[in-house]
């Protein structure tokens, strides 16, 4: 007697194949396009942010000579870096939109130079858009992540330099071929022909995206476009005394009690202590020079005080020689702040003891505060309490 056979059923697997993109427009001709706005903006990126970087953490040998002229320089480098840096976020994601195909070829690694090739462009993206959103969320003051920003950002910030630098160098022949409207040969390609309208359609619609995210965030900085800053974090104008507030004193834990018994202490080979009754009766000079973020805003301000030069002269100190400033913060990260000479020696440095006419107001730093002309915002100290000659 024989058993019938016994039907198993089949278990069929479903068979994973790499998308079709249909779309056009996905070609190297678009992506050299796209590229080359995306490369200049990272580039002027990478240099004013470089900029800051040594303003800010300049190196001891290069600290006595940086200059405070132009007097709006950082005014000038850090909003392009800001204003570039918000216009990078729309080219990088057209960019990644015009070759997210090729992250899909099958098989995905077809030689080693290949495989090179790949995890290169994976550094490229992923340090690029870690850059352009973390830098979003700063300029907005939300920090959601565990690490300090400066010198994650810096870091990354050279990776970033890097990989571009090694793509171009991988992608040279590429780009080459199409940098102009004809491709290598005497004739166009028969694609770059059919998609010439749109390809220009595409590259229009970019531009006007670019144009609109920068002329609606550029007035932070570039007051004359002040009433069109619609998406940018921060309104030129807005704040105490005509002047935006990063930090508050409140949050800095500067108290009333401080702020009552409060001295000037100048230490130097002269010492000496004074009242604010006596600083405000010395040499009084005023300067209009502007206060620069280095979240992008910026503003011009008439600010009146003494010359740091006069304090340290009177403390004693020799020509050339630098000031440290302390404030009274009770913590973070700018409450102790170096000058070198350039800075302490120029006049229009001032111990500020009055903004736009008005004495200071507690949240801009009263009693005394620092400012100096082509300085970041966050060296110029609020609530000075001691200078001590260097």
């Amino acid at each position: 007697m024989r058993l019938p056979a016994l039907r198993l059923p089949v278990l069929r697997l479903p068979v994973v194949r790499p998308p079709s993109f249909s779309g056009r427009l996905h070609d190297p001709r678009t992506a050299t396009a796209i590229g080359r706005w995306l490369g200049t903006a990272l580039a002027v990126c990478f240099l004013t942010g470089l900029f800051s970087h040594v303003l800010q953490h300049p190196p001891a040998w290069l600290a006595p000579y940086l200059p405070p002229r132009p007097v709006w320089g950082y005014r000038l480098t850090q909003g392009l870096h800001v204003g570039v840096g918000l216009a990078a976020i729309v080219l990088l994601f057209a960019k990644l939109w015009a070759v997210y195909p090729r992250l899909f070829v099958w098989p995905p690694v077809r030689s080693v130079r290949h495989a090179l090739e790949r995890l290169s462009v994976a550094v490229l993206v992923a340090a690029a858009v870690f850059q352009v959103l973390t830098g979003l969320l700063n300029i907005a003051e939300w920090y959601p992540w565990p690490f300090s920003f400066v010198p994650v950002h810096y870091a990354v910030a050279w990776v970033v330099a890097g990989s571009v630098l090694l793509h171009l160098a991988v992608k040279a022949p590429v780009i080459r071929a199409h940098w102009r409207r004809r491709s290598a040969g005497t004739r166009a390609l028969p694609d770059e022909t059919r998609d010439g309208p749109d390809r220009r359609a595409l590259m229009l619609g970019l531009g006007a995206a670019v144009g609109t995210v920068t002329v609606t965030t550029v007035g932070q900085s570039f007051t004359p476009l002040a009433p069109l800053d619609l998406l940018a974090p921060r309104h030129p104008g807005y704040g105490p005394q005509g002047l935006p507030v990063n930090r508050t004193a409140a949050a800095a834990g500067v108290t009333q009690a401080a702020l009552r018994d409060w001295r000037l202490e100048v230490r130097g080979p002269a010492p000496y202590r004074l009242t604010l009754a006596e600083l405000a009766a010395l040499p009084q000079r005023r300067v209009r020079l502007p206060i620069a973020c280095v979240e992008g805003w910026s503003a011009d301000a008439e600010w009146a005080g003494v010359r740091v030069r006069d304090l340290l002269e009177r403390a004693g100190a020799r020509p050339g020689a630098g000031v440290r400033v302390v404030s009274l913060e009770v913590a973070g990260a700018y409450r102790v702040m170096e000058m070198g000479r350039e800075y302490a020696e120029d006049p229009l440095t001032l111990l500020a003891l009055r903004l736009n006419g008005e004495v200071l107001s507690v949240d801009h730093g009263y009693p005394a505060r620092i400012i100096a002309p082509n300085r970041p915002g966050v060296l110029q100290t609020k609530w000075v309490g001691r200078l001590e000659v260097l």
